[in-house]
C-alpha cells in the first residue's frame, strides 16, 4: 500500500506540483533530467509538471500532436470538480487548435471496471456492465451539456484487455514486475531505483499491509488483481482477474501512441500515485528515457469557505445536471477562464453570478456593437480608428496572454478592456426633451422605474436563512426576474440611460452628459 500524507504535506506538494509555491525537496535538481523533445514548436510556453517550471511546447507534429487525458471511472454521476478538469482542458485544447494551429488527436481512457463499479453494482442489484455503460453515457452527455469537445478516440478498459495482459507480460519480461502464486501481479518498485519520482520526487513508503500480502516489498503496485468470488473476471496467464489501475492509462495511451506522447493530463489529485505509477509502467515497457514529455494538472475546484475539494467521498458535491438548471455551460466556461488552470478555485453561487454578469455585459455590447454597424444605435460620433487601434492591441494582448501557459484571466481581461473603451464610444445619445417641465418628469419617471427594479432585483437574490438546496431552487425559481432586470437595463442604455447595480442599492445616470449619480429616493 503506497504512504498516505497528511493534510498539510499533501497540500505542500499539491501546490509544488502545480507550481504555487514552495514543496518538498526532490532528491536531485528538478527539470535537469527533463529531455528537450524535437518537433514543432507551438510558441506556448507551458507549466510543466515534470519540471516544476514553464517550458517551450514543442510536439512531435502540428497536424497529429498526441494528448492523453485520464477519463472518468464511471460507477456515478459526474461532478462540478470533474466538470472544472475537463472545461479548463477543452479550453487549452481550442487555443493550441485555433490560436496556435495544432491539430489534436486527444485519447480518453473509460475506466468501466473497477472496486467502486463492483460496489455500487452490487447496491443496485444490476451488472458491472451495465452500470457503467449507464454512467458512461451520462457522463459524455454531461460534457456535451458544458461544449467540451468529445476526444478523437474512447477506449474502455474492458475492451483492451487483450492489450493490458500483453503489456504486464512485456513489463514482467524486462524484469520490473513479478506475479505471485495467488494469481495477482506486481509492479516491482525497487527494480525502477531512482528513476521513480519524476513528479513527486519522493517513492512510496510502506503502511499498513495486511498480513496475508504477497507482494515482495510494501511499496510495490498491483498491475493484475486475482479474482475475487462473486467478481468479473477475465482469463490470463496468471489466472482469472482483473487489471489494475494505473496499468488501464499505459495501455491505452501506448496502444494508439506508441512510446512517445506530448501531453498528458489530469487532475492535479492524479499526479501521484496514478500519474507517477503511468510513467513507471510505461518507460520500463517501451525501454525509454522520457514517455511522456508535458505532464499537465488542473487545480481543485473548492467549496467556497472550505479548505476542502469538492468531491464524493466528502459528500459535498453538485452534480452537473443539477447545476445546469441554474447557470448556463456558458457561464461555467468563463467562471473557469477567469482563473489559471493551475490554480484552486473557489464555487459559489455569489463567483457564478459575477460570471454570468461579465458574459451578459458582454452579450450587451457585442448587442450595442451589431446595432451601430447596422444604423440602429443612435450615438455621437464614434473614433474607428481609435477602436481598429483597440483591437489590434487586443488581439496582441490576448494571443501573449494565451501563449504564457494559457493565461485565460489575462486574456480575459484584454477582451473587457477593449469592451470598456467600445462601450465609452457607443454611449448613446440622450434622448430626454429640453425644458425644466419635460426633463423633471423624466426623471421622477425613471427615478420610479429604477426604484422599482431595485425592489425586484433585491427579492430575486434574498435567500435568508435556507439551506444550500434551497437557495438554489429560489436562485432558479427568480432567474427569470434577474433576467429581466438586466435585460431592462441594457434597453435603458438604447435611451440614454444607464444604471449600476451596487451591492444593496442602484444609481442611475445621463450617459453624454456630467450628471451626478442618481440614488433612487434621493
Amino acid at each position: 500500500m503506497l504512504r498516505s500524507r497528511g493534510a498539510r504535506a499533501g497540500s505542500t506538494l499539491l501546490r509544488a506540483l502545480l507550481g504555487l509555491g514552495p514543496g518538498r525537496a526532490a532528491s536531485g535538481a528538478r527539470g535537469q533530467g527533463w529531455l528537450r523533445p524535437a518537433g514543432h514548436d507551438t510558441g506556448v510556453m507551458v507549466y510543466n509538471s515534470l519540471t516544476r517550471r514553464k517550458d517551450p511546447l514543442i510536439v512531435g507534429r502540428a497536424d497529429a500532436a498526441s494528448w492523453y487525458s485520464c477519463g472518468p471511472t464511471v460507477y456515478d454521476h459526474a461532478h462540478l470538480g470533474h466538470a472544472c478538469s475537463y472545461v479548463r482542458f477543452d479550453i487549452i485544447r481550442r487555443i493550441l487548435t485555433r490560436i496556435f494551429g495544432c491539430n489534436i488527436i486527444m485519447v480518453m481512457g473509460i475506466t468501466d471496471v473497477d472496486d467502486k463499479i463492483i460496489k455500487r453494482a452490487r447496491e443496485m442489484n444490476v451488472s458491472p456492465t451495465s452500470l457503467a455503460s449507464l454512467y458512461e453515457e451520462d457522463f459524455k452527455q454531461d460534457m456535451a451539456a458544458l461544449k467540451v469537445l468529445p476526444p478523437t478516440v474512447y477506449l474502455r478498459v474492458t475492451e483492451t484487455i487483450p492489450q493490458i495482459i500483453s503489456f504486464i507480460e512485456g513489463v514482467i519480461a524486462k524484469g520490473h514486475a513479478y506475479p505471485t502464486a495467488k494469481g495477482n501481479v506486481y509492479f516491482d518498485l525497487r527494480s525502477r531505483g531512482d528513476k521513480y519520482g519524476k513528479l513527486v520526487g519522493v517513492a512510496p513508503g510502506p503502511v499498513g499491509e495486511p498480513v496475508d500480502s504477497d507482494k515482495r516489498h510494501a511499496s510495490d503496485f498491483a498491475l493484475w488483481k486475482a479474482a475475487k468470488p462473486q467478481e468479473m473476471f477475465w482469463a490470463s496467464p496468471w489466472g482469472n482477474g482483473r487489471p489494475g489501475w494505473h496499468i488501464e492509462c499505459s495501455t491505452i495511451s501506448s496502444l494508439v501512441f506508441g512510446s512517445q506522447l506530448d501531453i498528458h493530463s489530469g487532475g492535479i489529485d492524479l499526479a501521484f500515485p496514478h500519474h507517477e505509477n503511468e510513467i513507471a509502467q510505461c518507460e520500463v515497457f517501451h525501454q525509454c528515457e522520457q514517455w511522456g514529455n508535458y505532464f499537465l494538472h488542473s487545480g481543485h475546484l473548492h467549496v467556497k469557505g472550505k479548505e476542502e475539494k469538492m468531491s464524493k467521498s466528502l459528500k459535498n458535491y453538485i452534480t452537473i445536471k443539477d447545476f445546469l438548471k441554474t447557470f448556463s455551460a456558458d457561464v461555467f466556461r468563463l467562471f473557469c477562464m477567469r482563473s489559471s488552470y493551475r490554480s484552486a478555485i473557489d464555487y459559489s453561487d455569489g463567483t457564478m453570478l459575477e460570471a454570468k454578469h461579465l458574459l451578459l455585459a458582454t452579450a450587451a455590447f457585442v448587442e450595442d456593437a451589431r446595432a451601430y454597424m447596422k444604423g440602429q444605435l443612435v450615438c455621437g460620433p464614434v473614433r474607428e480608428d481609435v477602436l481598429w487601434e483597440r483591437l489590434s492591441h487586443t488581439k496582441g494582448a490576448v494571443k501573449a496572454a494565451l501563449a504564457d501557459d494559457f493565461n485565460t484571466p489575462g486574456a480575459v481581461d484584454a477582451v473587457m478592456d477593449l469592451i470598456h473603451h467600445g462601450n465609452r464610444q457607443l454611449k448613446a445619445v440622450t434622448k430626454f426633451v429640453s425644458g425644466d417641465s419635460s426633463s423633471a418628469t423624466l426623471h421622477s419617471v425613471v427615478e420610479e422605474l429604477v426604484r422599482f427594479r431595485l425592489k425586484v432585483r433585491q427579492f430575486a437574490l434574498a435567500t435568508g436563512e435556507a439551506t444550500r438546496e434551497a437557495r438554489r431552487q429560489q436562485l432558479l425559481e427568480r432567474q427569470p426576474l434577474l433576467e429581466a432586470c438586466d435585460a431592462l437595463r441594457r434597453d435603458l442604455v438604447a435611451h440614454g440611460i444607464s444604471i449600476k447595480d451596487r451591492s444593496s442599492t442602484s444609481t442611475w445616470e445621463l450617459l453624454g452628459q456630467r450628471a451626478e449619480n442618481h440614488k433612487p429616493g434621493s
